[in-house]
């Protein structure tokens, strides 16, 4: 079950290493290294799930999350970053639409698990 997924991370071997391992599920992963970049392409092609770093350059994630929802969008959102939450903030962040909250640095098989059991729900 081939999905698509945007990932905009401005951390060069972050967003690689996320594309390596989300193509070996069969997924096919788009990149932007910022806000713009991410929400134009996001105007331009349809995504199962969107991934996002909370610290970008231009536009911050949350940011971008607030136009996901003003948009209606349909598919999963996960933030990824650096910024931990409590599970109280995790709980909230939930409630208001977002399918999950990973931190950096994370185990490689238990992001891709994450994403699959999200995108396969």
């Amino acid at each position: 079950m081939n999905k698509t997924i945007l990932h905009i991370e401005d951390d060069y071997d972050t967003k690689e290493l996320v594309k390596t391992l989300l193509e070996r599920e069969g997924h096919s992963v788009m990149t932007a290294s910022n806000g713009r970049e991410g929400l134009r392409k996001l105007h331009e092609e349809e995504t199962d799930m969107v991934i996002l770093d909370v610290m970008l350059p231009d536009i911050s994630g949350w940011d971008i999350y607030e136009r996901l929802k003003e948009i209606s969008y349909q598919g999963e959102v996960i933030f990824l970053t650096i910024m931990s939450a409590s599970e109280q903030d995790i709980t909230k962040l939930r409630e208001d639409g977002v399918s999950d909250y990973i931190t950096k640095p994370f185990e490689n098989r238990d992001f891709v698990e994450r994403v699959n059991v999200l995108l396969h729900e």
